[in-house]
């Protein structure tokens, strides 16, 4: 890895160049197992990951994660995973992104246990089942193994440090700037390949909770769609983003509501103690939210997930399980004096989450996870066709992602980098920071957040979505850019941190409402849903809806790619 101070320039931010034949964008799960996978095949290759926070603690996985949820478990395989995700997605899946995922799954699920992480056996040493598709772990520690095998790889890792924009040569991409979240520092990455591994986006919309408990949400608070907004600026191509993830879980604490639905078969009831999800169409995912948002609206709720039947063995069990992923609950529980069998558990729909993961919003790849524009390959959260991918899936994507990314750069050279292009890229990261005055990154993220609450479906209007609203979000969402851009002031490194996020928040956010805008049908429930077009509608919108990014002119283009591979562009 070679390093050059360049110069300190004004205001005393000193500029620092990076060379390195593969640069990630994001420490977490998929980024991590592509560094791996790369040092793995190609020790000699120089491996470079960029992370915002520290990736021992660092994005979805930070606090741990009680299970595996994509494992074939015998009886399963790559085709019926397949049919599995289709079918809790109305259908509308990039079918050989999810089978390449499949293919994987049992493979990189063994990888992980070889690196340390506990994982629950049967007596014949089987992993424990917690469902078709899913295993039991011990994995409370899950990020320190990660981040452990990273280290034991020889890839390099500059924690603690925000990847701004891609750096493009010739219609290709060929390295990353970025700068310090503590110091008053550039960098000028080159690379011959760059991977991004950023996670989805929160923060778009107004969360359950306010105040200081804001951030106490389900998807990682500071996953904020910084890998979207640099893939749009960069002109990548981006698909499904309105086909939002929206979570049901319990109340106030937010953790994940699978522990009990699915690992001890709590029963889903109204305030009147009826199990509601017969009255409705399927027990799919979205449906399970849907559900619940309905019986409110009737009036049956609350809704709980009712468990009182647990004997003392699985209330341990249950504790222990929610130690490994979600210890807050546990806190209200002890704050209660309440044992968790004692009463059931009052549950609620999440903010919407605009992520790949769970949702298919994302980067447009194809088979080897290479974005539209060359050199650029995704992997995780940020790769859109392809739901239900959870830890595993990340993974899969990260070793293929990593493989096609070595194939890459075979013939590659480190490009020359416009030393104008430079200079601009790091007055627009450094501005906020030495501006006299203005408004501060809190005061736009709550205006972003309200803006999308109040017309673009947020918790507020049970998510349901209509035209005139959403024509209305896009109105106020370019202001809102216009004075992002413009005027906003960063007191300090850790304000200038926010600031980036809020600008990248609110490109994504105008992207979503495009989407949300172009889908003239109801395939989601809850999660898209057009309350002027209720119906689901195969005929017409069997489509991936797609969008460009113009950074040029500031306009966004929608993409139709049908399922014959027929690509329609309309202009917005």
């Amino acid at each position: 890895m070679n390093e050059d101070y360049l110069a300190t320039g004004n205001n005393g931010v000193e500029v620092v160049r990076l060379t390195t034949d593969v640069a990630i964008v994001g420490g977490g799960t998929a980024g991590c197992f592509a560094a791996v996978t790369i040092k793995e095949n190609s020790p000699q290759t120089e491996v470079l990951i960029i992370e915002k926070a520290h990736i021992k603690r660092s994005g979805c996985l930070a606090a741990g994660v009680n299970a595996i949820n994509a494992y074939l478990n015998p009886g399963q395989s790559p085709e019926s995973y397949l049919e599995y995700v289709k079918k809790e997605s109305a259908g509308l899946v990039r079918d050989d992104l999810v089978l390449s995922i499949g293919q994987r799954l049992n493979k990189v699920t063994e990888k992980l246990e070889s690196w340390g992480l506990p994982f629950k056996k049967n007596e014949d040493g089987s992993y424990l089942e917690r469902g078709k598709r899913s295993v039991e772990i011990i994995g409370e520690s899950i990020k320190p193994v990660i981040a452990d095998a990273v280290k034991k790889s020889g890839a390099r890792v500059l924690n603690r440090t925000v990847a701004t924009n891609y750096i493009m040569s010739e219609g290709r991409i060929v390295g990353v700037y970025a700068f310090s979240a503590r110091e008053k520092k550039f960098y000028v990455i080159s690379a011959k390949a760059v991977i991004c591994a950023t996670g989805g986006a929160a923060g778009i919309y107004k969360p359950n909770n306010e105040g200081a408990a804001r951030h106490k949400m389900w998807y990682c608070p500071f996953n904020v769609g910084t890998g979207f907004a640099m893939g749009l600026r960069a002109g990548a191509e981006m698909t499904t983003f309105e086909m939002r993830f929206i979570a049901l879980r319990v109340k106030d604490v937010m953790s994940p509501t699978g522990t009990v639905a699915q690992g001890v078969r709590a029963r889903q009831v109204n305030a009147l103690g009826e199990e509601y999800l017969d009255r409705y169409e399927n027990r799919s995912t979205p449906m399970r939210l849907y559900a619940t948002v309905a019986e409110n609206k009737a009036g049956r709720g609350p809704c709980y997930l009712d468990f009182t039947h647990l004997s003392e063995q699985v209330n341990i069990r249950l504790k222990e399980a929610y130690l490994n992923m979600s210890p807050g609950i546990l806190l209200k529980w002890a704050d209660e004096g309440v044992e968790p069998n004692h009463r059931p558990l009052e549950i609620c729909g999440s903010e919407p989450y605009i992520v790949g993961g769970h949702g298919q919003a994302g980067y447009w790849v194809d088979i080897f996870r290479r974005s539209t524009v060359t050199g650029l390959f995704a992997a995780g959260d940020v790769v859109g066709g392809a739901p239900k991918k959870y830890v595993s899936g990340c993974f899969a994507e990260g070793e293929i992602a990593g493989l096609a990314a070595l194939q890459y750069i075979k013939d590659k050279h480190t490009a020359e980098i416009s030393p104008e292009e430079t200079e601009a890229e790091l007055t627009r990261v450094f501005t906020p920071l030495f501006r006299d005055r203005g408004p501060a990154p809190d005061e736009y993220e709550e205006r972003l957040q309200k803006i999308m609450d109040d017309y673009a479906g947020g918790i507020s209007a049970n998510y349901e979505l209509c035209e005139a609203k959403l024509l209305k979000a896009r109105e106020l969402l370019l202001v809102l850019q216009e004075e992002v851009n413009n005027k906003i002031k960063a007191r300090n490194m850790f304000e200038l941190v926010k600031a980036h996020e809020v600008t990248d928040r609110v490109l994504v956010a105008r992207v979503l409402v495009e989407h949300l805008l172009y889908r003239k049908e109801t395939r989601w429930p809850s999660y898209q849903e057009r309350v002027d077009y209720p119906r689901r509608n195969d005929e017409r919108w069997f489509i991936f809806v797609n969008s460009r990014f113009n950074h040029e002119n500031n306009s966004i283009t929608i993409i139709e790619r049908p399922a014959e591979g027929v690509v329609t562009e309309h202009a917005r």
